[in-house]
């Protein structure tokens, strides 16, 4: 962009069906080309450096999760080998630890209990780790503007506000809410031809992270949708008696979502008339 040029991203994806022959440099170049040509080619809109940290944050988190789990299988499975049936939630298995240490009946060596402090001390280490970046986020989520006003939709917290900042940013290059949840992977996979329009599940596309936070969001909702009276909650307990929960929750996501858009691309807050006229 110093040099006068603008930078446009292409998704490769979109590029792939132009390489003619084998892949090379040349081919890769000729099909790049032909592809930014197209009048219908959307081209990925370039992230901000607030963005790429928040981003950063994001990824690390959902990476220290990931190992936070494998250690805690860890432990489970390695305990299982001595007669000890280990309780599946985190934080039981946290409070088992220190009585399977301290019992000297349980079958476990001297060895092996050596081991098992240190896989403790490890574990503690993860949870210490989350707890700094899920600190991080909450700072984040209460510094940011839209990231303030996104936490204003039911089911949105620091976490979900700050991954849709990162992600989509100002929302602006879709046209429509329609068009983010697509892009999110929130809409039905069509499979239409000869003039019948076939729609599968979900088509799962695009960041399959937001997508599943959005999920998750989605389904706090839908179980504080109980004790609500407004017209949005009263829309998910009847979606609830016609359709199986997996149904509702991406239902629900695929609403958040496209809210979510309007709040980022028109810098308004959340108004839940507006929102219960789009599900009446």
């Amino acid at each position: 962009m110093q040099r006068g040029y603008p930078v446009k991203i292409i998704p490769p994806q979109f590029v792939k069906p132009f390489i003619k022959s084998n892949k090379n440099d040349a081919n890769d170049a000729v099909a790049i080309c032909e592809a930014m040509g197209r009048p219908d080619m959307y081209p990925v809109k370039v992230k901000k450096v607030e963005q790429q940290d928040l981003q950063a944050m994001h990824r690390i988190r959902d990476e220290i999760k990931s190992h936070r789990i494998a250690k805690a299988n860890q432990i489970r499975g390695l305990v299982t080998e001595y007669g000890l049936v280990a309780p599946q939630q985190l934080s039981a298995l946290r409070n088992s630890i220190p009585d399977w240490l301290e019992e000297a009946d349980n079958g476990l060596t001297f060895l092996f209990r050596q081991l098992l402090q240190g896989l403790w001390g490890d574990l503690y280490a993860l949870d210490q780790r989350m707890s700094e970046l899920d600190k991080q986020v909450a700072v984040v989520a209460q510094e940011d503007p839209t990231a303030k006003r996104l936490q204003q939709l039911r089911g949105v917290g620091p976490l979900i506000a700050t991954a849709l900042v990162a992600t989509v940013g100002d929302g602006k290059q879709y046209r429509k809410g329609r068009d983010m949840a697509a892009a999110l992977g929130l809409t039905p996979r069509q499979h239409s031809s000869g003039g019948k329009d076939r729609l599968l599940g979900i088509s799962k596309r695009g960041d399959a992270y937001l997508r599943c936070l959005l999920v998750h969001g989605a389904r706090s909702a839908m179980r504080t949708a109980k004790d609500k009276d407004d017209r949005l909650s009263r829309w998910i307990i009847n979606l609830q008696a016609r359709r199986h929960a997996n149904v509702v929750a991406v239902a629900m996501a695929n609403k958040m979502a496209r809210m979510a858009w309007v709040i980022m691309t028109r810098d308004v807050d959340y108004d839940p008339d507006l929102a219960a006229a789009s599900v009446s």
